[in-house]
């Protein structure tokens, strides 16, 4: 297969920066400390470590390799390689597509809150119902959408080496250094210990099934796997770059990136909580209305809260810049456009997709699907649905489809596969075992929701 012509990220470096870019969002900074906090503390974050080390590393190589072989983007490569997998690649193209619109609108509340508290109206955000007045206004949820979509578009449309390579070597040693640093800060609060001795310490009395299966989806949603981002980067990887190597350091970023998360948010929590772990446990208002009031409890919550909004902003606008360029890179396999143009329609479809979601928190609120709004619709459809079925049937193509033999063969062209022997037991019998467990626990939990 001829893919001379295809973009590529000059180093290695570049790769594994634009994969863990990728990785490193929202699903690391917000959504894995409260998990944590919910699922048992130190024993969720011992569950999770071993499972990104093991079905997480499965899958991501399986979809690098594969991005790799191919020289093509998710929604061709599958059928290029077996044609009866070939929805396997719409299924996973049409992941990140549903997604980019509603995760680029709450990338705006990320900026809008960054913006207030540089321009030093941090009181402003702990007043009661400032989040939710916001998010049910008009007009500035969309202005603040349309300027993430805006710098987003940019970055993608300089394209791969130009563009997402460079703009992840900037943001993401920026982005390792303000997590160490509020880190830091964090855990030196007053009363702050209990809240680290939580999340650091593994108490085996609080594991359930339910650790796991929380631990498993947001593998899934922080690790960019089963959405064709991993499978896309990996067809701009060169031939002589060790695969497995770099799979092995996208690891550490992405999981030390959730560690140091969990770092800042848990202990500061607990310190202005008094120790009350259900503080936590508070959603999407954990990162606009729970942290700002802890920000404000604090002689320096104003700069605080400016760098911690920053550091999220990076994670969020690195997070959709893979999102784009997974969709746009599917626009050029699919109908052989330029990147010019399928930018342009990719701007287009975010917009129109965008609009709703944004919408959905206010005027359009009483719009629902499944007792959700259109926002947390379009959540569960893609993460807790489309995504495990797509990782599903990736285990099913490599085992069955293609063979063990082929992806092992992509991986070891450019290196030694140290761990072998566990990606293919993972991939043969124990990850689509798991991939299951998720799907059904998602759906009957959805259906628990509508019933009660």
């Amino acid at each position: 297969m001829d893919s001379s012509a295809r973009s590529s990220f000059t180093s290695r470096l570049g790769f594994v920066l634009a994969a863990a870019g990728s990785a490193v969002g929202l699903g690391n900074i917000w959504r894995f400390p409260y998990l944590a906090a919910k699922y048992g503390g130190g024993i969720f974050l011992l569950v999770y470590v071993v499972l990104a080390l093991t079905f997480g590393f499965t899958l991501m190589t399986a979809e690098i390799a594969i991005g790799r072989k191919t020289g093509l983007s998710a929604v061709k490569a599958y059928e290029v390689l077996d044609r009866r997998f070939g929805f396997v690649g719409i299924l996973s193209s049409l992941v990140p597509m549903i997604i980019l619109p509603y995760y680029t609108v709450i990338s705006g509340w990320v900026a809008k809150y960054f913006f207030t508290y540089l321009t030093g109206g941090g009181q402003q955000a702990v007043a009661e119902g400032y989040f939710k007045s916001f998010i049910s206004s008009t007009w500035s949820p969309i202005f603040w959408f349309l300027l993430c979509l805006l710098a987003t578009f940019a970055v993608v449309m300089m394209g791969v080496e130009k563009g997402v390579e460079k703009c992840s070597k900037l943001l993401m040693p920026f982005l390792v250094v303000l997590s160490v640093v509020i880190a830091i800060f964090s855990i030196t609060r007053p009363g702050a210990w209990e809240g680290v001795l939580y999340y650091i310490l593994p108490d085996p009395s609080r594991f359930s099934i339910m650790t796991v299966v929380a631990a498993m989806g947001q593998m899934f949603y922080s690790m960019s796997l089963a959405m064709g981002i991993m499978i896309t980067y990996g067809s701009y990887m060169k031939k002589d770059t060790d695969l497995a190597h770099c799979v092995g350091q996208i690891e550490i970023f992405d999981t030390g990136i959730a560690f140091l998360a969990g770092l800042i948010i848990i202990p500061a929590v607990f310190a202005f909580s008094g120790g009350d772990a259900d503080a936590l446990n508070a959603g999407a208002g954990l990162m606009f209305i729970t942290l700002p009031k802890v920000f404000g409890s604090m002689s320096m919550g104003g700069i605080v809260g400016a760098v911690f909004f920053l550091l999220v902003l990076f994670a969020a606008i690195t997070s959709t810049i893979s999102l784009m360029e997974a969709i746009v890179s599917i626009f050029l396999d699919r109908f052989h456009v330029s990147r010019p143009q399928a930018c342009l329609a990719v701007l287009v479809i975010c917009l129109v997709l965008g609009l709703p979601s944004s919408l959905g928190q206010g005027s359009w609120a009483a719009i629902t699907f499944l007792g959700m709004n259109i926002q947390d619709f379009l959540d569960f459809i893609s993460n807790s649905v489309m995504m495990p079925i797509a990782a599903f049937c990736t285990c099913i193509f490599v085992s069955r489809g293609v063979g063990v033999s082929a992806i092992l063969e992509e991986v070891k062209h450019s290196s030694h596969f140290h761990r072998e022997k566990l990606f293919v037991v993972m991939i043969r019998y124990i990850a689509p075992i798991f991939i299951i467990a998720v799907l059904v626990s998602s759906v009957l939990s959805a259906l628990n929701i509508v019933v009660i």
